[in-house]
């Protein structure tokens, strides 16, 4: 009945945070923002408090530095990523109208022998499918961007998260040290355990994948405007950016450019292959160079597993459950092995039973080990019933 309890309890717990979410997403995103700020900046604020410097002083001079950061790079970046944005978003149709010319034309041979007559019939669904396509994706980005409670949502992101986090910063240590002294007694150790792997793997994840993808997203974005392909910013940035997603960032950013690349160099192969490789070269820095440093491999989170956690969170609770996806699925991953480990030495699937009478070293005849693990204060050996 104990562990029906407690079953009952945390479920009931995971029941109203998935309802508090739903219900307050839309203004949960400063908060969420803010509580990543501080989470991310923690170490930093710890290490500065080691070399002397207050606490206080410590979050000030690194929630300034932040702040002075993201002002240049809205004052400096902001106006040409937002004009390479609006033009790609505006030309995409023709992009991609031109791009199915170009293919249709280099192949129309071979299509004509596949297809005969079929050929225009193909042609124009196919143009059709793809015009409606880039039509819906047009005018969801523009609604996107120019929606009154997305801008509202931003605002309130630059104004409300650093304020947020700056208290947060200041009262980390102190709030964490309260949550350890709520965990009951006789699970403490067992819970600090969880928590400290939970912690490993959103650390290692957050952190270092966003370490990756700024890298990334930086690399691509200079290399493509040095050589000229149009919105390259746009493009080389978006693949960082959706990189957190392992492989579909790059994929992504390599299929889009090459298809910008073949319309605005046709027949100029040389360019073509030149965006090759820059997406060639860096998928071979990030798998051999900065996962290995940064990520490492004590994540534990699978792609299949991260993509659905992205798209589920961010269906049910919006640009919130985008922020909160990754850690929550690092969570989830945690207590699932956790789970799976305390299965694996249990009696439901090693097959013993609690009452079996094989006698245990230096224990009396009679002490069994299924007695022993149950908590019975059997003569000889320890008492488990008190917790490890």
């Amino acid at each position: 009945m104990t562990l029906q309890r407690q079953a009952l309890f945390w479920l009931g717990a995971v029941i109203a945070l998935a309802m508090f979410l739903y219900v307050f997403s839309s203004i949960l995103l400063p908060f969420v923002a803010g509580l990543a700020l501080a989470y991310l900046l923690d170490p930093l604020a710890d290490r500065l408090e080691r070399l002397g410097l207050p606490r206080v002083a410590a979050t000030i001079v690194i929630l300034a530095c932040v702040i002075l950061v993201l002002a240049l790079m809205v004052i400096l970046i902001a106006p040409v990523l937002g004009a390479q944005l609006g033009n790609f978003i505006e030309r995409l149709p023709e992009t991609v109208g031109r791009l199915q010319e170009l293919v249709a034309k280099q192949n129309q041979q071979w299509l004509d022998r596949l297809l005969g007559q079929g050929l225009g019939q193909v042609k124009a669904s196919l143009g059709t499918v793809v015009g409606q396509g880039v039509n819906w994706l047009t005018s969801f980005l523009a609604s996107l961007w120019s929606g009154g409670q997305a801008i509202a949502s931003v605002l309130s992101l630059l104004v409300l998260a650093p304020v947020i986090a700056f208290y947060m910063l200041i009262d980390w240590d102190r709030m964490i040290g309260t949550i350890d002294d709520w965990i009951p007694l006789r699970h403490k150790q067992t819970i600090r355990q969880i928590a400290r792997e939970m912690d490993d793997g959103i650390a290692g994840f957050v952190r270092g994948q966003a370490l990756v993808c700024l890298i990334l997203g930086t690399f691509y974005a200079v290399a493509l405007t040095m050589i000229g392909l149009n919105f390259g910013l746009v493009i080389g940035l978006g693949a960082g950016l959706i990189g957190f997603i392992p492989y579909v960032g790059s994929v992504t950013g390599l299929i889009v450019s090459v298809g910008v690349a073949i319309v605005q160099f046709w027949p100029d192969w040389t360019m073509v292959l030149v965006v090759l490789g820059i997406f060639v070269a860096g998928q071979f820095v990030e798998g051999n160079i900065l996962q290995p440093r940064l990520v490492g491999r004590s994540v534990g989170l699978h792609p299949v597993w991260l993509m659905f956690a992205l798209v589920a969170f961010g269906y049910l609770f919006g640009f919130v459950g985008l922020l909160v996806a990754v850690p929550l699925a690092a969570a989830v991953g945690v207590l699932a092995r956790f789970g799976v480990r305390r299965y694996l030495e249990s009696p439901l699937y090693t097959g013993e039973r609690e009452d079996e009478t094989e006698v245990l070293p230096g224990g009396p005849p009679g002490a069994s080990l299924g007695r022993a693990w149950a908590g019975k204060n059997t003569p000889g050996l320890p008492d488990h019933s008190k917790g490890p």
